[in-house]
């Protein structure tokens, strides 16, 4: 595991745990309690959060999937050439990108979306060394279109971009509290983990992400949090550091 190096932001006080972090939102996020599409409530309530523990100095990367409208392996499962449909959950991964960029530009922050398919008229091309300079400079940046090849999540393009850009933890954000050895929906006495390692989340099969994702993380020990988005001010308490959700490592 990574040793996280500690910042103070100004005017704050607030102590960090990490400084550069890359935070994983799934499509289904956006949802709030509609069946289809982006709950604007919760897209605000996401931005603010995002603003806030910007504001304490951290460097903020995004990765957001498009399962509130189009899921690949959904299409897939249907019929469809999974390659093609892999492609549409990519461009569903832009339109939230764009709306999470126009939340959070109404708050005053600068971002930039950053997409691995090129589209120009709407997003940055994916650039690494470009990513890390608008980090660098104070920008959120979100990564969006999955790795932009066919066969890969959206999980498996957030540690591949936390690797790139050099974040100290991944922040898996769910509608669970942490990883447990059951579905907890399903079976209430299922027992939560405080901490496991990559390879027993590989060997109970425990989904936390994909095998391809966990494996990528394993292979440069970079570590991930995993933790309930619902609960207003999560996301502040993952980067500085208190004890919430499962920490994988």
């Amino acid at each position: 595991m990574r040793s996280p190096h500690s910042a103070t932001a100004p005017d704050t006080g607030t102590q960090l745990k990490y400084r550069r972090v890359l935070l994983k939102l799934s499509g289904e996020a956006l949802l709030g309690r509609s069946s289809y599409g982006i709950d604007t409530k919760v897209l605000q309530r996401i931005a603010s959060e995002s603003k806030e523990v910007h504001d304490l100095g951290c460097e903020l990367a995004i990765v957001i999937g498009g399962g509130n409208i189009f899921r690949g392996i959904a299409g897939a499962g249907k019929g469809m050439d999974r390659a093609t449909a892999d492609y549409m959950g990519m461009l569903a991964t832009v339109i939230n990108a764009l709306a999470l960029q126009d939340a959070l530009e109404r708050l005053g922050v600068k971002t930039r979306v950053m997409s691995a398919i090129a589209m120009q008229q709407v997003a940055e091309p994916y650039i690494r060394r470009r990513a890390v300079r608008h980090l660098e400079k104070g920008r959120i940046v979100i990564f969006a279109a999955g790795t932009g090849n066919p066969f890969f999540t959206t999980d498996t393009a957030a540690s591949l971009r936390a690797v790139e850009i050099g974040a100290q933890i991944i922040l898996k954000a769910t509608t669970v509290d942490g990883v447990y050895d059951r579905d907890p929906k399903q079976f209430p006495n299922a027992r939560k983990f405080s901490e496991i390692s990559y390879i027993e989340c590989l060997n109970r099969n425990l989904k936390v992400m994909d095998s391809t994702a966990i494996s990528l993380c394993m292979d440069n020990r970079l570590p991930i949090l995993v933790f309930d988005l619902r609960k207003p001010g999560n996301i502040r308490r993952a980067v500085t550091g208190e004890s919430i959700g499962t920490i994988v490592h």
